[in-house]
């Protein structure tokens, strides 16, 4: 039962850390349910959010100094009274809130847990706040083992992340960069808007790249959404100029067929059918995950076109259909290490144990769409991710097996749709690798490649 003494937003809080750590919920998508369900008015849902993102961001960094404050692992904690410590952690040393509320109102929520708990989190937390921020920095800092693995400490990255993210980079000899992507990636994102083309036009303030996008006026996008009936949504910018990228990669003629083979959760889709629909092509849509299916479906309703999804393996889907698209994006699953400012959970979810399953998909969902194109045909491979494995390490290995197909050069299409000047670092390949820290959207990566052969008149076959 919910303690009364646990002020709204610390519960709504609460109750992301508790789904996220239990369920794998993704807290950008539960949190504003949460809001919504507990009436929070704008500035209590500030505060949700911001205890939310703020815990969520720096765990790892919390957990060493709840370890050290407690005198035993984090991992030996009850994960109920974890969360709550680490609620507590983020609100006595990030925050201006008043140490006894924290303290106090963290205490309420471990207290569920027994008695014990209860007695626990308070020596805890009260331990924590008889010493600054900067003490307790220094204390994890001491013990790490590396320089990596303070870096981990100071940035709340884990030290695999950390070097996957300074292998990228060095890759376009900018790895002099990694502290200001660390840095980006634990700040609050601007909300960024989309106008789908032909539908809406973009207010102000505009963003510097994507035609569609621009900022949204006094930070809360709701109102604007709503009045648009789904004409504006909210949408990275780098996801926009990835999708505007395929449309806009070659002219398009009367009659295309297009594919969105990993579509969830349909903001690409959409914006691609507003693209479709203002060329006189047609899209489809794919999606393995039925509730994904199903938000790919809403984000299509209020567009004036049908876009049949189906839900299925992509591979499958793609197999079944040789020869038959004229473009396909593909959106592949990846570790979505490009979009911890917006999913900050992330970064403590995934593990290296990961990358090599997930590369196997990648290669074979990119092998299969290549397959699904008609000749002259265009594949966009993207992914939320920089890691290397995932990005150039994917095309090289499915070009490396491959005689029919081109690679085209996508950062001059990319700069040809930006509407102002681009800074895209060259790896001598043409292919675009976006980021936080210099481009202030997520870190998208896309490869365009195009099925050998001419291009054929009409729509495509079955």
């Amino acid at each position: 039962m919910h303690d009364r003494t646990v002020q709204p937003a610390r519960r709504v809080a609460y109750d992301v850390l508790r789904a996220v750590s239990d369920s794998d919920a993704y807290a950008n998508l539960l949190l504003p349910a949460l809001i919504d369900e507990a009436g929070l008015d704008a500035q209590d849902a500030g505060l949700a959010t911001e205890l939310t993102y703020g815990t969520l961001r720096r765990r790892g960094t919390y957990d060493a100094i709840i370890a050290a404050a407690a005198g035993r692992p984090a991992s030996d904690i009850d994960p109920a009274v974890l969360d709550a410590l680490r609620l507590g952690a983020h609100q006595l040393l990030a925050t201006r809130v008043a140490g006894h509320a924290a303290v106090n109102e963290s205490v309420n929520l471990a207290a569920a847990q027994g008695r014990g708990a209860a007695g626990f989190a308070n020596a805890v937390l009260r331990r924590i706040s008889r010493d600054a921020p900067e003490h307790w920095q220094q204390v994890v800092e001491s013990s790490a083992r590396s320089d990596d693995e303070r870096l981990a400490l100071r940035t709340a990255h884990p030290v695999w992340v950390i070097r996957a993210l300074r292998r990228a980079l060095a890759a376009e000899d900018r790895a002099d960069e990694l502290d200001a992507l660390l840095e980006a990636d634990n700040a609050s994102p601007e909300v960024t808007l989309a106008a789908l083309p032909g539908l809406a036009e973009p207010g102000e303030p505009r963003r510097p790249y994507a035609p569609t996008a621009f900022g949204s006026p006094g930070g809360d996008p709701r109102a604007v959404v709503l009045t648009s009936q789904g004409a504006v949504r909210v949408q990275d910018e780098g996801s926009q100029l990835v999708a505007l990228a395929l449309a806009a990669a070659a002219p398009v003629r009367a009659g295309e067929r297009w594919l969105d083979l990993c579509a969830g959760p349909g903001g690409k889709t959409a914006l691609l059918a507003a693209e479709a629909l203002r060329h006189g092509a047609r899209l489809e849509a794919n999606e393995v995950v039925p509730a994904r299916a199903g938000l790919v479906r809403q984000a299509l309703r209020p567009l004036p076109v049908d876009v049949p999804v189906h839900e299925e393996d992509g591979r499958m889907l793609a197999a079944r259909h040789p020869g038959a698209f004229d473009r396909i994006l593909v959106d592949a699953p990846c570790t979505g290490l490009g979009a911890l400012r917006r999913r900050p959970e992330a970064r403590w979810r995934k593990t290296p144990a990961d990358v090599p399953e997930l590369v196997a998909l990648q290669t074979g969902l990119l092998d299969a769409a290549l397959d699904a194109l008609a000749p002259g045909g265009i594949v966009a491979y993207a992914t939320c991710s920089p890691h290397l494995a995932e990005t150039t390490g994917v095309v090289a290995d499915v070009l490396r097996g491959r005689t029919d197909v081109t690679e085209l050069d996508a950062r001059a299409v990319v700069a040809g749709l930006a509407r102002s000047p681009i800074d895209l670092a060259s790896d001598g390949t043409g292919r675009v690798q976006l980021w936080p820290h210099r481009h202030g959207t997520d870190a998208m990566f896309l490869a365009l490649l195009r099925r050998d052969g001419r291009p054929r008149d009409g729509a495509g076959r079955d």
